[in-house]
């Protein structure tokens, strides 16, 4: 048995799918098998927040990770992290968490998370329609442009890598395919955009043998 706890922002959260992003989908797709084999048993939690950073996350990893341990007892933990879209956003020609500071936050990040579990993951981030994300229409001083998320996707992955801590890739899995079609808006994700996240994200955790 297993907590799955998945942080991240509103794509984490998923925004704006009627279906509850991937993570719900992620959350269905274990509770469907436990339906048939009760000794099969992860909790699923949904802990993304629209318009998180990596320094918003910080605030609250800690403190969330160990309330849910304490409610659960001895269940094993397996962290899941998605962020940094937000941090490569550019506002006024600066990006809203510069690099070298997300840098250090993926390190206390992953520090906090080790307190925990040895089982840490990283999802990498999602591209861009910049034809809607620059700028995008809800703050026009405000842009999601693809060099910039592939920085900071590059930046985790290289982490990951360097820490021998797994990484799920999904700018380039997604870069490959048809990815305007997959986005709502620009920046967050439609129903087809999430499915194929949770494909991506599922198979990875699948070979990994966490669920």
């Amino acid at each position: 048995m297993s907590q799955i706890l998945i942080f991240g922002d509103s794509i984490t959260y998923g925004a704006w799918d009627k279906e509850g992003g991937w993570a719900q989908r992620l959350r269905k797709y274990i509770d469907e098998k436990i339906a048939i084999d009760p000794n099969y048993y992860h909790l699923v939690y949904n802990l993304g927040i629209s318009g998180n950073t990596s320094d918003d996350l910080l605030k609250r990893f800690e403190n969330e990770c160990k309330y849910i341990k304490k409610e659960e007892g001895r269940e094993e933990l397996v962290i899941i992290i998605a962020i940094g879209e937000n941090d490569s956003q550019i506002k006024n020609g600066k990006v809203k968490v510069e690099m070298k500071q997300f840098e250090k936050n993926l390190e206390k990040l992953y520090g906090l998370a080790k307190k925990f579990t040895d089982k840490v993951f990283f999802v990498g981030l999602c591209p861009a329609d910049e034809s809607k994300s620059d700028p995008i229409p809800w703050d026009t001083s405000k842009s999601y442009k693809n060099d910039s998320i592939a920085q900071y996707n590059e930046a985790i992955r290289k982490f990951c890598e360097k820490n021998n801590s797994g990484f799920i890739d999904v700018f380039n899995n997604l870069f490959k395919k048809d990815y305007k079609e997959l986005l709502d808006d620009g920046v967050h994700p439609n129903t087809e955009g999430h499915q194929q996240i949770f494909e991506i994200i599922k198979t990875y955790l699948i070979e990994k043998k966490i669920i």
